[in-house]
């Protein structure tokens, strides 16, 4: 195939967890945060990195559709996804949802698609142009 189908691949990525991903914290900007606090104090957490899911699920997904700082913004929702799991599906690993599908298909497509991103990086089609950068 050529080069550019490479390129369209990886805007195509780029778009869909950027986007997709832009819907969550377009939310939680809408209904509020707090709800986060309690839940990480109960894991020994300090509440304030609550405010990291605007990090996570806003800026970098803004930061992915656009191209820019691309490998660092798809790390922070990869990381994103580690902690939603760890403090939210944890004991979802082993069950099926509602429709059949695993129950945490969600979470692991935001974060295995990120590692794609960050290992693939922009493609041409992004503010970066194709450099090869590690932002």
């Amino acid at each position: 195939m050529p080069k550019s189908s490479d390129d369209l691949a990886k805007l195509l990525l780029r778009l869909t967890v950027g986007g997709l991903m832009l819907f969550h914290g377009i939310a939680k900007l809408a209904h509020g945060i707090a709800w986060m606090g309690p839940l990480l104090a109960a894991h020994g957490l300090p509440e304030f990195i609550q405010y990291g899911v605007i990090l996570g699920e806003v800026v970098a997904p803004v930061l992915l559709v656009l191209g820019y700082r691309t490998r660092i913004s798809a790390l922070v929702v990869a990381f994103d996804m580690v902690i939603a799991f760890a403090l939210v599906h944890s004991h979802q690993v082993f069950t099926l949802g509602p429709s059949g599908g695993w129950a945490i298909e969600l979470p692991a497509f935001y974060f295995l698609a990120s590692l794609v991103i960050f290992f693939a990086g922009p493609g041409k089609y992004s503010v970066a142009g194709g450099q090869r950068t590690w932002g």
